[in-house]
């Protein structure tokens, strides 16, 4: 019996090699072909993509030098005068009080929504109390709120603060408004930091002041660069709030009309006497400034959104 066990059981060289592990056989044209097939897809999906988002740019910057007979004859048609000069028509008939207006509005709204949104985040994100939970998702829930809903009560609170119709009121709605997607994106990137850092300022004596502003704010820079981009392409395309809040009020009170509010009274100022090419030059003046600030900064978009998964 003995004898039989020995011949069955394969000892030594005679032992054949275990199989590979997590190795199956290769099928021809199996994975690697649906890895083919995939990245053509996703690639063609980009091309498309990025031809839908060019050409419509590509277009109005073309129709800004064109005539009105040239648009109407031939939309898609090559200019044939390359005048720059309906650019400087176009800022002298408002985009430029319209451009200065919205600059005004964004270079207190952005930094107030920055700092406050990080400061809640950071409290929320790095300390334990008694309604944290309930706090935070009060942040979130303010995202899927439809601004629409709110358009009345809220034109009547900022009545009876005297605020219509000025860069203070105009800047404290857009800053409330902002608030919650920053508040959700800083939130998840700060609890992503390492908290030896946090505890090692602590040990040294450094307040809860000292410790935000000098060790963990700028730690969490790449996070607040990519939120602070999406906060100011948000701000800067607001339609309905402006329109709501920034009518004057009286004959005596002056027109604080940011771009978009703008165009369109540009557009209702031309009446029967269009000038399509003036409007296509301030389009584009108003587009112009967001592309080069996102171009610009693309790469520290992505860092900051991908930062937070890879730590």
């Amino acid at each position: 019996m003995s004898a039989s066990l020995e011949e069955t059981v394969p000892t030594g060289d005679s032992a054949p090699p275990p199989p590979p592990v997590g190795k199956g056989p290769v099928h021809p044209g199996g994975r690697r072909g649906e890895g083919v097939v995939l990245n053509a897809f996703s690639h063609g999906f980009l091309a498309l993509w990025a031809v839908l988002i060019v050409l419509p740019l590509l277009w109005l910057v073309l129709s800004s030098f064109k005539t009105d007979a040239q648009i109407g004859g031939s939309a898609f048609g090559w200019p044939q005068n390359w005048d720059p000069g309906v650019f400087s028509r176009a800022w002298e008939k408002g985009i430029g009080d319209y451009f200065l207006n919205t600059v005004v509005v964004l270079v207190f709204s952005v930094p107030l929504t920055m700092l406050l949104g990080s400061m809640a985040a950071y409290v929320l994100a790095r300390y334990e109390f008694w309604g944290n939970r309930f706090l935070y998702y009060f942040f979130v829930a303010g995202a899927m709120f439809p601004v629409f809903l709110a358009l009345v009560p809220l034109f009547f609170m900022v009545r009876r603060l005297d605020m219509l119709n000025t860069y203070q009121g105009l800047v404290l709605v857009y800053v409330a408004y902002s608030m919650p997607f920053t508040v959700f994106f800083m939130h998840a990137f700060f609890r992503t930091l390492p908290t030896a850092v946090f505890e090692a300022a602590v040990l040294d004596g450094a307040s809860h002041t000292r410790t935000f502003f000098q060790v963990m704010l700028p730690m969490a820079k790449p996070g607040l660069l990519s939120v602070g981009i999406f906060n100011t392409l948000g701000q800067w395309n607001q339609y309905i709030l402006p329109t709501v809040l920034m009518q004057p009020q009286s004959g005596d009170d002056p027109e604080r009309y940011v771009l978009t509010q703008g165009l369109i009274q540009l557009q209702q100022q031309q009446g029967y006497a269009s000038d399509l090419p003036v409007l296509f030059a301030g389009v584009t003046i108003a587009m112009v400034p967001m592309l080069v600030v996102y171009l610009s900064f693309q790469r520290q978009v992505q860092a900051g959104l991908t930062s937070a998964t890879l730590k």
